[in-house]
């Protein structure tokens, strides 16, 4: 479980203000890398450089970068030109957007070891939930625009102070950006993982991209059942259609997660759930999905934290935190279907 809301954890955080990096006085950089060197794992490398070594990478970004002209990288398939300046319902330009880039201790443990995991939260959101506990970020879109090539160097920065990981959080709209900067960063030694943060409201042809890209994948699974998908998050009633193809694709491409020697995360997938209050979240559904569709070792977090944030007050139903009996039958769901890896 999450021990803090990111959020509240901005005021400690990297932040971009306009093309300036201001790190936070209680942490500096670090000549020396620190980063797993996969003694554990088939790979001697993650993913992503071996891909640069082949050429295959750099197909990938001009592939994506041509999404931007009839934008269909989420499921809301808006069709605009994003190079052309139009705009479609994640609000975000062809510029990619940050809020803040930082050092990140109330991840999963596996993702936040001893040193942290490199949180990078990007500005926009395509699924627009009425409960976002980030919504300044999220919804109202705060942060700067950044070049690609600034992006590629706050992935250095964060790999320089320790961390595990570069923890991309809610990167669909940005994933042409992304892998770009991936790309300018490979020769200035990035070599941690990449962490894919997201809202789990995925496109299989978008996901397809990334294989080979993204080593972790850290998707949502928010609902299973539509009307409650549209109610709550701005008419996304395709959501759990979607997020079931997306969860089998990032199984496919990485499997469970794996370890290394120390316990940090290297590559594989853990699903977020967040239990919502009277069961909107369609819990026991999702446990039985994953027991079907993925694996019975499938790595998951069943989260409690869920508090009502931005317009959730509006909505009776959802209006409070989800009781200790709720969670604690989240929990039996789970162990019913046979699900024994429950992270926190």
């Amino acid at each position: 479980m999450r021990k803090m809301s990111r959020r509240n954890f901005l005021s400690d955080s990297l932040l971009f203000l306009g093309s300036t990096l201001v790190l936070p006085v209680n942490l500096t950089t670090k000549k020396e890398s620190t980063v797993s060197k996969y003694k554990d794992s088939a790979e001697e490398y993650p993913s992503y450089i071996k891909l640069e070594r082949t050429g295959e990478l750099s197909k990938r970004v001009k592939k994506l970068y041509e999404f931007y002209e009839s934008c269909t990288l989420c499921p809301r398939d808006c069709r605009v030109n994003r190079t052309k300046g139009q705009i479609g319902k994640c609000q975000a330009s062809s510029k990619v957007k940050v809020s803040s880039a930082h050092p990140h201790f109330g991840e999963e443990t596996p993702l936040v070891g001893q040193r942290g995991s490199g949180t990078i939260f990007f500005s926009n959101c395509g699924l627009r939930c009425i409960y976002c506990q980030n919504y300044q970020i999220s919804i109202e879109g705060e942060g700067a625009e950044i070049l690609d090539q600034r992006l590629a160097e706050a992935m250095i920065k964060i790999q320089k102070m320790g961390c595990h990981n570069i923890n991309l959080v809610t990167p669909t709209h940005y994933v042409p950006n992304i892998v770009c900067a991936v790309q300018k960063a490979i020769p200035m030694g990035l070599q941690i993982p990449l962490v894919y943060n997201t809202g789990g409201y995925e496109k299989l042809e978008t996901l397809q991209l990334l294989e080979g890209v993204v080593d972790i994948y850290l998707p949502d699974c928010k609902y299973m059942e539509p009307e409650k998908a549209a109610k709550y998050s701005s008419e996304a009633y395709n959501y759990p259609h979607y997020v079931k193809i997306a969860l089998k694709e990032m199984y496919r491409q990485v499997g469970d997660l794996q370890v290394d020697n120390r316990g940090v995360a290297i590559r594989g997938l853990i699903i977020r759930h967040l239990v919502l209050p009277n069961r909107i979240a369609g819990t026991e559904k999702f446990c039985k999905f994953v027991a079907e569709n993925l694996s019975k070792t499938t790595c998951l977090n069943i989260m409690r934290q869920y508090r009502p944030e931005y317009k959730a007050v509006d909505f009776p139903e959802i209006a409070r935190r989800i009781t200790r009996k709720e969670y604690a039958e989240a929990i039996t769901w789970a162990k019913e279907n046979g699900l024994v890896r429950l992270s926190t």
